[in-house]
């Protein structure tokens, strides 16, 4: 049974980190792409990051910005790095792979405030 767990969310600052964690078990994590998404209220959701199964990572527009993306295949384990969040990165974030059918997590919400 394909399971994502995300965990390390929460609430923080402007200006201030979180690293989230997608667990996963199931499948064979090391021959998969991994990517993370996040939805904000009101809005579709938004791709933010993918990692190949070489650890190489892409970020939207090809651009890393504040984000990154970075796995172990020994914990069978997916990360985002976020720095210097913004109240715009309020969202709920989702990791995700496709294997036939796309698979997620049940996100964990990130909310930027003062």
């Amino acid at each position: 049974q394909v399971q994502l767990v995300e965990s390390g969310g929460g609430l923080v600052q402007p200006g201030g980190s979180l690293t989230l964690s997608c667990v996963t078990s199931g499948f064979h994590f090391g021959d998969q792409m991994m990517r993370w998404y996040r939805q904000a209220p009101g809005k579709e959701r938004e791709f933010v990051a993918l990692i190949s199964s070489g650890s190489t990572p892409t970020y939207p527009n090809n651009k890393k910005g504040r984000f990154t993306i970075s796995r172990d295949n020994a914990k069978a384990t997916v990360y985002l790095q976020m720095d210097d969040l913004k109240p715009e990165d309020t969202a709920v974030y989702y990791c995700n792979f496709f294997w036939g059918t796309n698979y997620w997590g049940q996100g964990t919400q990130v909310t930027v405030s003062s």
